[in-house]
């Protein structure tokens, strides 16, 4: 009877105990003052599209403390924030002299939905703990749902504010357009020889397994954006290494842009700023420099923000995937965040080697000898980025490369 009782009481204090916690959880994610009437308004110098000017140090204040910690199995469904599609806004960009910029298009839909100043970039002069708090609603790639803030929050403090923007500005002379070719990995690409057309262009942005040995006169053989998440920039040089990739792009002055997707990047993020060794995770005792040719420089490098990556996805790539079980998978390839990217800091885009409506003719990868099939994954939607790509070539907003257009329909819209 006294080992039953014993146990009752062991029983209705766990019960107490559990339900004060929860109520202290729910107390302090109720008072939380992100939001005002659908506002934004953390501590943070810049701006949100929602309409707020801030102002104040980017140090939170000493009573604030991180949240406790969101997991994505609390929700069957993506949870829905008042401030789900407000993001934070870096200063205007540069005027441009260019009277075709993607920054000038009337079309339907695509200029209520484009922001050309959202953030693009993270780094450790934009993050406090109001900020981690806000994007800690989200799951990742989209915010810091379920990261502990001691695991992340040190990788963060370690990224430099970029010294210079992710292009130069336009060379003297001609239209001032800055024209730049995205340059994905479909089997489209395979003997395609476009790849003096796209060298021809002032940038060239390339992603992932950017396979060009061998293959130069299909894609080219510049790269002045480079971007990647740590799985891909270590798995592509073990997989690809039989269709001749040694190494990933590592052009002269070349950026390197990062999308950090999972708790991996942030700690091959601490070990690359630091120059050592990854201490935890799938690429522990790695040395992440040496996977970047010699060309990695701090003032080259950058991190995607995850404003950016939940605006891409919110606003031009919101899959019916997200209304599944697997909604916590569910990103936008790394083509199409690189495809965004291009259109945010470019005036024109040529996008080659992305999914087209007859996509089935040709392999999954340029670089494969024997026809493959398209692989469908629950992590991304490829047909609607095909759908999504189609449109933005039929608004004029970027160039699809097709090989279901003539020759002479292509080049006019070269024009």
């Amino acid at each position: 009877m006294q080992l039953k009782t014993s146990r009752i009481f062991s029983a209705l204090a766990l019960i107490s105990v559990s339900t004060a916690c929860f109520l202290l959880f729910w107390e302090r994610l109720s008072n939380v003052s992100w939001t005002v009437s659908g506002k934004i308004r953390p501590r943070l110098e810049g701006r949100f599209s929602g309409g707020d000017d801030l102002r104040g140090s980017s140090h939170a204040a000493a009573d604030e403390t991180p949240m406790p910690v969101l997991s994505t199995e609390s929700f069957s469904r993506p949870p829905r924030w008042d401030f789900e599609d407000i993001y934070s806004l870096d200063a205007p960009p540069r005027r441009t002299p260019c009277v075709r910029s993607v920054r000038n298009s009337d079309a339907e839909g695509f200029r209520e939905a484009f922001l050309p100043a959202v953030r693009l970039f993270l780094h450790r002069d934009n993050i406090n703990v109001s900020e981690w708090n806000r994007l800690s609603h989200f799951n990742n790639p989209f915010g810091f749902m379920g990261y502990r803030y001691d695991d992340v929050m040190p990788s963060v403090m370690l990224i430099p504010e970029p010294r210079h923007p992710l292009l130069p500005p336009p060379k003297p002379g001609g239209d001032r357009c800055v024209r730049c070719a995205v340059v994905g990995t479909g089997g489209i690409l395979g003997g395609s020889k476009m790849g003096k057309e796209i060298d021809a262009h002032d940038h060239v942005f390339r992603m992932n397994g950017a396979v060009i040995k061998g293959y130069e006169d299909d894609v080219g053989t510049r790269t002045s954006v480079y971007v990647h998440t740590a799985h891909s920039i270590t798995t592509s040089r073990r997989l690809l290494r039989a269709h001749g990739h040694a190494a990933v792009p590592n052009d002269e002055g070349i950026r390197y842009a990062m999308i950090p997707e999972g708790t991996r990047d942030f700690y091959w993020l601490r070990a690359l700023l630091k120059g050592e060794q990854v201490a935890a995770g799938p690429h522990h005792k790695e040395w992440p420099r040496m996977y970047y040719g010699g060309q990695f420089n701090e003032s080259r490098f950058y991190v995607l923000h995850q404003d950016f990556l939940r605006y891409v996805k919110n606003r031009f790539l919101k899959s019916a995937l997200l209304n599944s079980t697997y909604w916590s998978y569910f990103r936008p390839t790394s083509g199409a965040f690189t495809l965004f990217l291009a259109l945010h800091t470019c005036d024109t885009v040529s996008a080659y080697g992305f999914m087209t409506d007859d996509y089935e003719k040709y392999s999954n990868y340029y670089y494969e000898k024997n026809k493959t099939e398209v692989v469908f994954y629950i992590s991304h939607d490829l047909l609607l980025e095909k759908d999504v790509w189609k449109k933005l070539h039929n608004s004029n907003i970027i160039r699809l490369y097709q090989r279901t257009q003539t020759e002479d329909e292509w080049s006019l819209r070269n024009v």
